[in-house]
């Protein structure tokens, strides 16, 4: 199973233009970025995908965390 390092949920500035929120993993911290300058407005179902988005990418996170770490000796 391949490993998905980036999400992306639609949404709606304030003046109702199609926008993005992505969330995406880096240095084992998780990003949330919303449309430049503007508010996301989100529909109930894209609240849903931005919850899975937010919990694969802390399972992600999780995952790199447990790697085991080769001593170079």
């Amino acid at each position: 199973m391949a490993v998905r390092d980036e999400w992306a949920i639609s949404c709606r500035d304030l003046a109702g233009r199609k926008r993005e929120l992505t969330v995406f993993v880096s240095s084992e911290r998780v990003v949330l970025v919303a449309p430049p300058g503007e508010a996301a407005v989100l529909a109930p179902l894209d609240v849903g995908r931005l919850r899975a988005a937010l919990r694969d990418a802390v399972v992600q996170v999780a995952r790199s965390g447990e790697e085991p770490e080769t001593e170079d000796e």
